[in-house]
């Protein structure tokens, strides 16, 4: 783990890699590898079309990060907490515990925001590991918190 003085101060120092061929996201500083967690891309492929549940690649910035006090499990609608805490499993795509919502910055996945594609936790974490969303990056609960924590707004991150 990062300790505080190798900490990077700006969002420029960071960088998250999403590999879809491993079902694995990657924390960068500075160029180097911190951390790593399993994830879950779409069970639909990769794409860029509104509508399709594909999860885009590319490039891409953290635009807002969402539920920073929200205690872990907690479920999200419309970017809003409902109250309430979801327990696991489910056929529903639950969003869970905290959003990184993403904005891309090429020309083919520049509707990625208007397409509310995401890092959240989820209900099923037991698919983690497989293409399981329906487009988002999903992560173990405990997991999108400790990201949340230690990125900022404006992130650079890559989905290839």
């Amino acid at each position: 783990m990062v300790n505080e003085w190798d900490a990077p101060r700006s969002s420029g120092d960071w960088e998250v890699l999403v590999d879809i061929g491993e079902q694995c996201v990657h924390l960068l500083t500075n160029g180097r590898p911190v951390k790593s967690w399993p994830a879950s891309t779409s069970k639909f492929g990769i794409g860029f079309e509104v509508g399709s549940n594909k999860t885009p690649t590319g490039h891409f910035l953290v635009a807002e990060k969402i539920g920073a006090e929200a205690p872990l499990w907690t479920e999200f609608k419309s970017r809003q907490p409902t109250g309430r805490i979801a327990e696991p499993g489910g056929e529903q795509d639950g969003i869970l515990s905290r959003i990184l919502w993403l904005e891309g910055t090429d020309e083919e996945n520049a509707n990625t925001k208007d397409r509310y594609i995401y890092f959240h936790g989820t209900n099923r974490e037991d698919l983690i590991g497989t293409p399981a969303s329906h487009g988002c990056v999903r992560l173990r609960n405990a997991d999108i918190a400790e990201l949340f924590d230690l990125i900022p707004i404006g992130t650079r991150v890559r989905i290839a």
